[in-house]
């Protein structure tokens, strides 16, 4: 899952930051209003986490700009002070969630882990499951029956994409930017090594469901009894 942090005190950032990546989210930081809304708008994120007192644009008015432009992503906003009129406020103006600062590390994992329960009914208490295989995204364990075996961050982000897009084909271009980042210098080849080594290790758990490729177009997840 990757995460976008908006948050102008940074070493508070840098230091939740640490916390998300050791619980296998990609997080992206930024550290002002301007920049929070030009990532946001990227639309590669599954989750923002984004503070409302800001320096160059304030929280709220990212959170407006974003569902103006038709961004759907949940957005978690971060308060200083926990008055409800800043909850009200969030809230009205699409946040999805919110926390008092300052908060436990545990309560924004937990909060997390609910909205991503809200948001796909392919995750059942952080598992995506897709015809025969379960995928735990939080310990990068690949289940299929009594087999299993273990992941990298990559390859368990890349199968948790195309689980989530079921059925959908998804180009490298999009697996790059949710992988990496929009700014990223990553090119295709990277994108397709990662790809290979998914496919052999799926191929170890005999299960029934492979990575297609659609030629010029990208790749999908498919069960055998698809064809």
């Amino acid at each position: 899952m990757r995460l976008l942090m908006v948050e102008d005190e940074k070493y508070m950032a840098e230091a939740v930051a640490q916390v998300l990546k050791k619980n296998n989210y990609s997080v992206d930081l930024v550290y002002n209003g301007e920049d929070g809304l030009d990532y946001g708008l990227s639309g590669i994120y599954d989750i923002i986490i984004l503070d409302i007192m800001l320096p160059k644009m304030d929280g709220i008015t990212i959170l407006k700009e974003l569902r103006k432009n038709g961004i759907e992503t949940p957005v978690i906003l971060l308060t200083a002070r926990g008055e409800i009129e800043d909850k009200v406020r969030g809230l009205d103006s699409g946040a999805d969630d919110y926390l008092a600062k300052p908060f436990h590390t545990d309560e924004l994992l937990a909060r997390l882990r609910a909205l991503g329960r809200r948001n796909t009914e392919l995750i059942n208490d952080g598992i995506l499951t897709y015809g025969d295989i379960k995928l735990n995204p939080h310990t990068l364990q690949l289940e299929c029956g009594s087999k299993e075996t273990a992941l990298t961050l990559k390859e368990s982000q890349l199968l948790e994409l195309l689980i989530k897009r079921k059925g959908m084909i998804v180009s490298k271009e999009n697996i790059i930017e949710k992988l990496w980042g929009y700014d990223t210098d990553a090119e295709d080849n990277r994108v397709e090594i990662h790809i290979s080594l998914l496919r052999k290790k799926m191929a170890q758990l005999d299960c029934g469901v492979y990575i297609h490729t659609v030629r010029g177009a990208g790749y999908v997840l498919k069960t055998e009894k698809d064809g």
